[in-house]
């Protein structure tokens, strides 16, 4: 690969960061404007969302927050046994992950002064988050002493319980269902066939582009767009404030400050749709519910959906991607295919398992004394659940660590959770992936990795795990 191209590759994120200071665009730019009112703001960076580590770094060293931040580097501070749950050896979880769910699926991790459960054995995983009434996920059990307040709720499902979580998600599953989902299947494939001619507009000379960039990125973004009825002028400023948004660790060119920007937008969109109600979710929910849902709940559903189904499919796209190229009879079994989405449905629900791109659930109280897998749980006790290590778990089948779409399991994976939390965009991440992996491979069949697998940079310690770029080559 030729020095121009490498040099045109890694600098994907730095041109998108000049496009964006151009005269012509800074007026329009989100995200010039939220790091605009992230420099004013003392208030920005306070969301626990984005990373289990980041959260457990909260818990612990809250007295070291520094005003309008959190200093980061404290999380070295923790012993390497803690962070277990988010670390991984290229696509698969480590392996000490892998021997500590085969001899203790239920095990203490080492927080000085907390009592923490990691939950990694498939059947203890299904306990915790099928349990309806013995763990909360309630955003208060946070406030207090472990310094969070109150106002830092982002809202939505996640960090809701019944009855509110209740009332809130049947609000939502109807348009959640196959059947209303379908009315966006043409978009969706519309999407990725302009996604996929903009990867070749972008390719340099030698067919060399980044493909989280051009492609794993914008679709799930641009479907977002669709799903909630963000205006189509607002698009492209929206799939770029949405990228800074995730991650703490740096994944996707992602700031912690633009967590909390990111609910200021939303409630902007809100506010628009509360005035002129459009065709997508947010419109229709305003429509049937009028005053019943409250704009910080449309907020924190929309912000729910943004969370829930960008970067994990963004994810779930690059890493897939990497897949089938170190895997050729797979790319070739999705290229050739007489009927792409019968070979695309097994693929992508393995894919789904073996990646588990989210890696733990969201965090557990303990209600009350509970036994899971004859542990005993104590009544304010905290539990992780690691999807990624439960999905490895040799109870599902054999050779769990294999990636095979033909093989045949016990129970469903938990890349998309368990119980009343399970993501409810997982229909529409499916949609997503059965259609642009076909259509991938189909457009560019010689498609290649433009760099040694061993030279790309994984994310580190991320609850998302993945890839901030994947440099190929389209041939």
């Amino acid at each position: 690969m030729s020095d121009r191209s490498i040099r045109s590759v890694r600098s994907a994120r730095s041109a998108i960061a000049a496009r964006s200071a151009r005269p012509a665009e800074a007026a329009r730019s989100a995200r010039s404007a939220i790091a605009a009112r992230s420099a004013r703001s003392s208030t920005a960076a306070r969301s626990a969302r984005s990373s289990i580590a980041a959260w457990l770094t909260r818990l612990y060293f809250a007295r070291l927050r520094k005003k309008g931040g959190l200093d980061l580097s404290v999380l070295s501070k923790l012993p390497d046994a803690a962070l277990l749950p988010l670390r991984r050896d290229g696509l698969d979880p480590v392996a000490e992950i892998g021997e500590l769910r085969d001899r203790e699926p239920v095990s203490r991790l080492p927080i000085p002064g907390m009592t923490v459960w990691l939950v990694t054995g498939y059947d203890e995983a299904k306990a915790v988050l099928g349990h309806g009434s013995a763990f909360s996920n309630d955003f208060r059990n946070l406030v207090g002493n472990t310094g969070v307040t109150d106002d830092q709720n982002p809202g939505g499902l996640g960090f809701t319980d019944p009855p509110d979580h209740t009332r809130l998600r049947k609000m939502l599953t109807p348009e959640f269902t196959m059947r209303r989902l379908s009315r966006l299947t043409p978009r969706i494939h519309a999407i990725v066939e302009e996604r996929l001619a903009d990867l070749a507009k972008a390719a340099d000379g030698d067919g060399a582009v980044d493909l989280v960039e051009h492609f794993a990125m914008p679709v799930p973004a641009l479907v977002i767009c669709e799903l909630l009825g963000v205006p189509y002028e607002d698009r492209d400023d929206f799939q770029q404030f949405s990228v800074a948004r995730f991650d703490v660790f740096g994944g996707a060119g992602a700031s912690f400050s633009a967590v909390s920007q990111s609910l200021d937008y939303l409630r902007g969109i809100v506010a628009e749709q509360r005035r002129n109600p459009g065709d997508g979710l947010l419109g229709m929910l305003v429509r049937e519910y009028g005053d019943s849902i409250t704009d910080e709940e449309l907020t924190g559903l929309a912000d729910g959906v943004l969370t829930g189904g960008l970067e994990t499919t963004a994810s779930m796209l690059a890493l897939g991607t990497l897949i089938l190229l170190q895997n050729p009879e797979h790319f070739a079994a999705l290229r050739d295919a007489q009927d792409p989405e019968a070979v695309a449905a097994p693929f992508v629900d393995e894919l789904l398992r073996h990646l588990t791109v989210v890696q733990t659930a969201f965090p557990r109280f303990a209600r009350e004394d509970v036994e899971i897998g004859g542990v005993p749980i104590s009544g304010g006790d905290i539990v992780l659940v690691s999807l990624s290590a439960a999905d490895r778990d040799a109870r599902l089948g054999e050779d769990m660590d294999r990636f095979d779409p033909s093989r045949q399991v016990t129970g469903s994976h938990l890349a998309f959770g368990y119980g009343i939390h399970r993501c409810i965009g997982a229909e529409l991440g499916k949609m997503e992936l059965r259609a642009a992996f076909p259509q991938l491979v189909r457009r560019f069949p010689d498609l290649k990795l433009a760099v040694e697998p061993r030279d790309l940079e994984f994310r580190k310690l991320s609850i998302v795990y993945g890839v901030d770029t994947l440099p190929v080559r389209l041939g």
